[in-house]
């Protein structure tokens, strides 16, 4: 599939640490359960690019496919200790103590967790589908 021409350049990425997860995580997206997520800002320092506001990436699935794209609305770095209720839940991961868990989880396997660590936490919204042929 190629993307359309004002996507042709856009940051690509998947959510999660596995394709089970990246396809979870965009259908909460594409449902609108999702409108955040979070990551370490230690992998920000290490290459990755850092959200901006305004600027539109593309999600892909599980396969590498571009699904969507979505636009940043907002960024904050703050501990992950200091990440409240309302952002677990934008993230769209249940209740802020599934969300908690789960996170602790998916640091651990990615470079290890802290209750101190810094998180670059993004607000986002969907401005985009693409067709797939699934």
């Amino acid at each position: 599939m190629s993307l359309p021409p004002e996507y042709a350049t856009a940051h690509q990425f998947q959510f999660g640490d596995s394709p089970e997860l990246a396809d979870d995580l965009l259908a909460r997206v594409l449902s609108g359960q999702k409108t955040a997520t979070c990551g370490a800002l230690r992998d920000i320092e290490a290459g990755e690019p850092m959200p901006q506001v305004g600027r539109r990436d593309v999600v892909l699935d599980g396969q590498g496919r571009p699904a969507c794209a979505i636009e940043t609305t907002d960024v904050t770095i703050r501990r992950f200790c200091d990440v409240d209720d309302a952002f677990a839940v934008a993230e769209g991961e249940g209740p802020y103590e599934a969300w908690r868990d789960g996170h602790i989880r998916f640091f651990e396997r990615n470079g290890g967790f802290h209750p101190d660590m810094e998180l670059v936490c993004e607000r986002f919204r969907l401005v985009h589908i693409f067709e797939r042929k699934l």
